[in-house]
């Protein structure tokens, strides 16, 4: 066949696609692979090799004489990253990049509410449709195992089931944009430090039954059309192209259908990256950053040396044409879907979102004597104390920096909320300027920093103390893990001498982590408020003021040393490891898994979260008292709101199993259900849990099993608050 007639037959077979074919947003029918096998026929071998790596920083080519397009990258998870140029990490300085930022995934994760991730989902694909992206790199779901991890703010807390249900409805409303969600980082990249080549050994309990469930989820449940590589090793083999993770579990257990893509920097190895499930290679050459003639594109180890290989036999054609068929695929499902919108970005309904998101996720941990809210009409002073006040956390943090349109800092939205207030503000410390890969000290002066903020504090009605961490290196940030558990900047002495001369002390963290609190029975109130994004203030406005009544529950647990966290507890072959391995020693017992059954009380548990009214949950049961496998337990009850104004509270079910055969946590999450419960009112809530879900890993069978005989149900609003235990029996 000339090459007149290839590309005729291509034109063709394009042209079929469009008028016969529906391009199911989900899946690709029968006809459509028929259509990509026909393609694959026309491609030479150079031009499939070349689909399989990058062209530039991040996309991949396409094929001009055929007409197939570029495939266009863009960070997430939080918002589309700034356009970055194209051979190196500068950014183009274009003027219509600017986007909505969205609350950081801990916030997302701390509303318990997996319509608010559906939300989510759909505004952020419409602004990565706008900009023309085919893939959005992320969410991310690694499991918080350590508060010292630099990119926890990222990802979706301790909790494999909480994880799974919010990342679900994320995926499907990035995608039915057009846009593939590429869910992050496969796998058991729990650390920043070393992450590059940390060897993690971990039991396949804790893999399947911890780490794992996720993205499964994800790809099982969610349909997740592109999945990233980790950087770490898993047992002697990158994760990028680990024969168990990337072959054995998702190609052929999960029958994941889309694309692998390595991480920026990731692959290692031409033979692991072709026959252990590499599809798209990326950002080879010094961690993602090309650097010399050698670690140019057609030098990454799917480019000439995979070539070469496949030129000698030494690795089959068939190999090459299953990652072309999967990259072809995830074409047909966005650059090649006639079907897809062309997106929105920067309108007032993404913003909206944005700060539902915000208010819902943050975290009422104390409340002393009705501390908040605070009347918006009321003529009083406040001093706002604090850098993270004014500090913008949508620049730094690593690959999740947005260039946002806006970004309303809290010292702002209070002042547009308290018209008739003074505020007064004082800086009290500072972090130093954001630079990637660095710690830049500040060059403030310190103590008078401190002494005019305490002056300030000594004048107001109210202080408003604004602390935590923010997203410079070793702290909330990529490529750095955290280097202390206590607050940083000398936070914690300031607050004490606030205290001095003001005891209506309110406080509001900032992080994406827990942190040491040592000053808690001082202080009047505290907030958990992660990183908001745009609507930040105005968000942090509407819970202090009462026009939100806080909903949020923590993702994770805060313990109240560092080692009381099951990680650190062990000693540093488990965490950080010994810079060449590290040991997963606290097994499957992570975060409240951990407190509660070594009876280790956090400060803060998972699941907690206080709000403005209160809650009663009465008449909870289940439908019966035996179940048999594969079989639906129904728990349902009511919710009471008992207090004077409207609220939301969530009902959370745990399941523990005394007596097993094997070791076991006292609890697990199974299910949670968010409802509104207006004030005097009652709600019914019906929480579904299939029995099979009870089941752990057996490592004897390497399968799950259930086991039978009495299991306890657990339904509370917080790990360390359950009002009701129930015995059901497995037969």
């Amino acid at each position: 066949m000339n090459i007149k007639n290839k590309q005729f037959q291509f034109i063709v077979t394009l042209f079929l696609v469009i008028i016969s074919s529906k391009i199911n947003s989900q899946q690709i029918d029968y006809h459509s692979e028929k259509k990509i096998d026909s393609i694959i026929s026309l491609l030479t071998l150079h031009e499939k090799v070349a689909m399989c790596h990058a062209q530039s920083k991040f996309s991949t080519p396409g094929v001009d004489r055929l007409g197939i397009p570029e495939i266009w990258m863009s960070d997430g998870p939080h918002g589309v990253r700034g356009e970055i140029n194209w051979d190196d990490w500068g950014y183009a300085n274009w003027t219509n990049d600017s986007i909505t930022a969205f609350p950081a995934l801990t916030c997302l994760a701390a509303t318990f509410n997996p319509k608010l991730s559906k939300e989510y989902g759909i505004s952020l694909g419409e602004e990565a449709r706008y900009r023309k992206k085919d893939v959005l790199l992320g969410p991310g779901v690694n499991i918080y195992r350590t508060p010292l991890n630099g990119r926890n703010f990222e990802y979706m807390g301790e909790d494999p089931y909480l994880a799974s249900k919010m990342v679900v409805p994320y995926i499907q409303g990035v995608q039915q944009n057009g846009v593939a969600a590429c869910v992050k980082h496969f796998a058991l990249n729990n650390q920043e430090l070393w992450r590059n080549h940390i060897n993690v050994e971990v039991s396949d309990r804790a893999l399947y039954e911890i780490y794992l469930p996720a993205f499964k989820a994800a790809v099982i449940e969610g349909k997740v059309w592109s999945l990233m590589g980790a950087y770490n090793q898993f047992r002697g083999q990158h994760t990028t192209h680990n024969q168990i993770l990337m072959n054995t579990i998702l190609k052929e257990d999960w029958a994941f259908d889309g694309v692998v893509i390595s991480d920026w920097g990731s692959t290692h190895n031409t033979n692991e990256a072709a026959l252990n499930g590499l599809d798209i290679e990326m950002g080879t050459g010094t961690d993602g950053l090309t650097t010399s003639t050698k670690n140019t594109y057609d030098y990454y180890y799917l480019a000439n040396p995979f070539l070469e290989k496949l030129k000698n036999n030494d690795v089959s054609e068939d190999v090459l044409n299953d990652k072309v068929r999967r990259i072809l695929r995830l074409m047909f499902r966005t650059n090649m879907n006639p079907n897809r919108s062309f997106g929105r970005m920067n309108n007032q309904e993404h913003l909206d979102v944005a700060r539902k998101i915000a208010a819902e996720g943050i975290v009422l941990l104390k409340n002393e004597n009705s501390f908040f809210p605070i009347n918006p009409s009321k003529k009083i002073t406040i001093a706002v104390i604090g850098e993270n006040a004014t500090k913008s956390m949508t620049i730094g943090g690593g690959s999740s920096e947005l260039k946002a349109k806006k970004e309303i800092s809290p010292l702002q939205g209070l002042k547009n909320k308290y018209k008739n207030a003074t505020i007064l503000y004082g800086l009290g410390y500072a972090s130093g300027p954001s630079a990637y890969g660095r710690v830049i000290p500040s060059t403030l002066d310190a103590d008078k920093l401190k002494n005019e903020a305490v002056a300030l504090a000594s004048k107001a009605d109210v202080v408003l103390f604004f602390g935590g961490l923010n997203k410079n290196h070793q702290q909330d940030c990529e490529g750095g893990d955290r280097q202390e558990f206590e607050l940083p900047f000398g936070q914690n002495e300031l607050l004490n001498e606030l205290l001095k001369v003001n005891n209506n002390v309110g406080v509001l963290l900032v992080s994406g982590n827990a942190v040491e609190i040592p000053w808690l029975d001082n202080v009047k109130a505290l907030m958990q408020t992660w990183y908001l994004g745009s609507e930040t203030g105005n968000a942090i406005a509407d819970v202090i003021s009462g026009d939100v009544n806080p909903s949020g529950k923590l993702p994770f647990s805060f313990p109240k040393k560092l080692n009381d966290n099951a990680a650190h507890s062990f000693g540093k072959l488990s965490y950080p490891g010994d810079s060449i391995n590290q040991y997963y020693k606290e097994d499957i017992l992570v975060g409240y898994r951990w407190h509660d059954t070594k009876k280790i009380k956090p400060l803060f548990a998972f699941g907690e979260g206080k709000s403005y009214t209160t809650f009663k949950l009465s008449d909870f049961k289940t439908d019966k008292k035996e179940y048999a496998q594969n079989e639906t337990i129904t728990i349902s009850g009511n919710v009471i709101n008992t207090g004077e104004i409207d609220g939301a509270e969530v009902v959370q079910v745990y399941v523990g199993k005394s007596k097993s055969k094997v070791k076991r946590a006292l609890k697990e999450l199974k299910g949670f259900q968010k409802v509104t419960v207006l004030k005097g009112g009652t709600e019914s809530v019906e929480i579904l849990i299939n029995t099979n879900d009870l089941s752990f890993y057996d490592e004897s069978i390497s399968n799950w099993n259930l086991e039978k005989g009495d299991y306890l149900i657990y339904v509370g609003n917080a790990s360390n608050n359950i009002s009701k235990e129930i015995k059901i029996t497995i037969k």
